[in-house]
């Protein structure tokens, strides 16, 4: 083909509501029932094929009796295979114009958001225990976005092109990596496991992928999707079985290009530390692409709007049960509208339903699995023990159905306590109260108590002030927010990505993560080259 091709302009995917009596809510309560009376076979998918294993059980976490899966695990054979099989696609997807690659993902998108679209929500929200509302804005909605601003991105990478003096012709040329890229990607959303992947895919790059292993079930409509977009045996590769067996395979070999992350801080480095140590071995340094955790805040101001800063606490702090590494998880708010906010808080919460996400009316489902259970109940049982604190709303918990927190607000009395310094993952949201007239110092502890910078929000009504803090929490979030909760970034609005502990920054979403993916190569073409090695400086006057 001669021309050079336009990709579609994206927009966002428009969220549906499944408001009762739509037929989008019918479709996908039917989809629901039929996952959740099926027990899904989910395979490695190695070189465009279904590889058995040993399986493991994949449960509802609101519901940890019923198995609604079982995914198969890698052994490092089968991980080494996927290794090759992503060697062996390199040379041939890589070759493909950019506007071929980007068509796969613009059909993934399009299958994604129609005939799959139930079926992505309806496996997100059984097996990561997400609302029908929570699944639909990123399960379908972002992950669509992921695809198609980032082929429109890609586009315009590759269209950026140096200046040509007379007489010569530069170009640059946006390379893949050379060799494969190790996706490792979180349960807690279904868009950005598949973007981990398929981001350095769509610039010319293969992939061996380890989604988490209470995210299989999405993760294997995900691969359905991929397959029936026409996405070329090898180029993505899904393994599964335990991290540190994957890990040490894919690490070791020295191929690795790449290490695209999300998940914990603890992690993150583990994965980082040991390519260090393998640093010799390897054929070139491995891009190191990670999104980690948050300790998320509201700042409030005495001007802020209570009835928004109380909406914004609730929707940020408790959504998917606060397994969001951008929910709010700690709050600093004034002495003087202190006990206002305090019992519009205390009786919002405790309108919250929690249970089973099948039924609609509930606002929460469960936490994940038994270890977020134990952990997050841990912290909860740390509230009610330490004098320092006090149990503002909820603090109970059950465990014997399905993982149970309810929405907890604590208050502490110290900035530096362990719940206004420690990453939860869950649904309990703490306090700090501090006086008027030491703002400052109640910034600088906002600022220094938790290593991280992810998000972050501040509430306040008078301009002069929102300047002030915005400028004074300058590199405590990496996407920050006025008067709106910190959580709920959108692909092509607000680029996601933190720095400090929370990672690397590169801002999945955007033209700058896809960077992170190409290596770039320059050429210059001289279309008269000189045949004389002498310079005229050199002439005799």
């Amino acid at each position: 083909m001669n021309g050079i091709p336009n990709v579609p302009t994206p927009r966002n995917e428009a969220v549906v509501s499944y408001a009762p009596g739509t037929p989008a809510r019918a479709r996908l309560k039917s989809a629901l029932a039929g996952l959740a009376s099926t027990v899904t076979d989910i395979p490695l998918w190695i070189d465009g094929r279904s590889v058995a294993g040993p399986t493991t059980d994949v449960v509802m976490p609101h519901d940890h009796q019923r198995v609604i899966g079982r995914a198969a695990g890698a052994h490092p054979q089968q991980v080494q295979a996927a290794i090759e099989a992503a060697e062996r696609a390199r040379p041939t997807w890589a070759a493909l114009p950019q506007a071929d690659r980007s068509a796969v993902f613009l059909k993934a998108a399009n299958l994604l958001t129609g005939p799959y679209r139930d079926r992505i929500n309806a496996a997100t929200m059984l097996g990561q225990s997400k609302t029908c509302h929570q699944a639909e804005i990123e399960a379908a909605c972002e992950l669509a976005d992921f695809w198609r601003f980032n082929a429109a991105y890609a586009d315009t990478l590759m269209r950026d092109q140096p200046i040509s003096p007379p007489g010569l012709w530069n170009q640059t040329e946006l390379r893949p990596l050379d060799g494969f890229v190790f996706a490792v990607t979180p349960f807690n959303f279904t868009a950005i496991a598949a973007n981990l992947p398929t981001a350095p895919a769509l610039m010319g790059n293969t992939a061996v992928w380890k989604p988490a292993p209470t995210q299989m079930l999405a993760a294997q409509v995900t691969v359905e999707i991929l397959e029936a977009a026409g996405l070329p045996p090898g180029v993505v590769n899904m393994v599964a079985g335990a991290p540190a067996a994957i890990g040490e395979t894919v690490l070791a070999d020295s191929r690795l290009a790449g290490l695209h992350f999300t998940g914990s801080t603890a992690t993150f480095r583990k994965l980082w530390s040991t390519i260090g140590q393998n640093i010799e071995r390897y054929q070139q340094y491995p891009r190191i692409v990670g999104e980690t955790g948050g300790k998320d805040f509201i700042f409030a101001h005495p001007s802020a709007d209570l009835t928004a800063l109380t909406t914004a606490i609730i929707r940020g702090g408790y959504e998917f049960q606060g397994q969001k590494c951008s929910a709010a998880s700690r709050i600093f708010v004034p002495r003087s509208i202190w006990s206002e906010l305090k019992d519009r808080l205390a009786a919002d919460i405790a309108t919250i339903n929690v249970g089973d996400i099948q039924d609609f009316s509930n606002f929460m489902g469960a936490v994940i699995d038994g270890a977020a259970f134990r952990k997050i109940t841990g912290y909860v049982d740390l509230a009610h023990a330490d004098s320092d604190c006090t149990v503002i709303a909820g603090g109970t918990y059950s465990g014997e159905q399905g993982y149970f927190v309810m929405p907890t607000l604590v208050e502490a009395n110290r900035p530096d306590h362990r719940l206004m310094v420690e990453e939860i993952f869950g649904p309990v949201v703490t306090l700090f109260v501090y006086e008027d007239d030491r703002e400052t110092e109640a910034l600088d502890q906002l600022d220094a108590a938790a290593p991280y910078g992810l998000t972050g929000a501040v509430f306040a009504q008078d301009r002069r002030h929102i300047r002030r803090l915005v400028d004074r929490l300058r590199f405590t979030a990496g996407n920050f927010y006025i008067n709106d909760k910190p959580t709920g970034a959108v692909v092509g609005q607000q680029p996601f990505g933190g720095s400090r502990a929370s990672g690397t920054n590169d801002k999945a979403g955007s033209a700058q993560n896809l960077l992170r993916w190409v290596s770039t190569r320059a050429i210059k073409e001289t279309f008269v080259p000189p045949t004389d090695y002498r310079y005229p400086f050199m002439e005799e006057p």
